[in-house]
């Protein structure tokens, strides 16, 4: 392990409980140069206070994590930049790493590895989280387009179960919430797809499905 130096970072995580709770573990090791909760305030605020090294979220308002990448290789072409996320996908990360990013880890990595993660960036390596799948047989959703980055693990999980047919019932059941849960999940899937009825929904998972089908078939 590389050794441990002093530097500047900036978070970007539209979770203010995530992204406090890193910035205070982190500040006994590095100087952090502030917390942003979209690719538009980190764009902002790196115009402010260049940094050494940006902890990127995917799933953030207004442009994710894979949409402000490009932006932040282009314009600053000596920004280290460490995916830190909670989707855990072989696929997603390749993406990431083509776009220009420098690391990549699941939210629930040890600090430990956090650190060095760091460290070996800034060393001039890139470095994937072991924790990352060296390859998947199955294909998350949020693979598939990129508005689907702003789903949790559960809405992913209730817009699979919709693509396949399943009524609020079945669900319900099959993940053991209330059917009240499940229509809270489906309306907060409907408006960050910026969908506008229920009959778009099902329209919508049913594309899903059918995408699902073509990824597995080339796999």
């Amino acid at each position: 392990m590389t050794k441990n130096w002093k530097r500047t970072l900036a978070i970007a995580d539209d979770h203010t409980l995530v992204a406090g709770g890193l910035a205070r573990l982190l500040s006994d090791y590095h100087d952090i140069a502030g917390v942003a909760a979209s690719g538009s305030t980190l764009v902002e605020l790196l115009e402010q206070a260049p940094v050494d090294c940006v902890l990127l979220d995917v799933s953030m308002p207004e442009q994710n994590g894979l949409d402000v990448l490009p932006e932040l290789r282009r314009r600053w072409p000596g920004l280290k930049i460490v995916i830190l996320t909670m989707h855990n996908d072989r696929v997603l990360a390749d993406a990431a790493m083509r776009l220009g990013a420098n690391g990549f880890l699941p939210k629930d990595v040890r600090l430990a590895e956090l650190l060095m993660a760091i460290d070996l960036v800034a060393a001039g390596r890139t470095y994937i989280s072991p924790r990352v799948p060296a390859h998947t047989d199955q294909v998350g959703i949020h693979a598939l387009h990129p508005s689907l980055l702003a789903l949790t693990p559960r809405q992913e999980q209730v817009l699979t179960m919709v693509a396949d047919g399943k009524s609020t019932a079945a669900i319900a059941r099959s993940l053991h919430l209330s059917e009240s849960t499940v229509t809270f999940h489906r309306a907060n899937i409907r408006r960050k797809l910026g969908i506008t009825s229920d009959h778009g929904f099902h329209e919508f998972a049913a594309l899903v499905r059918q995408m699902l089908r073509e990824r597995r078939l080339d796999a």
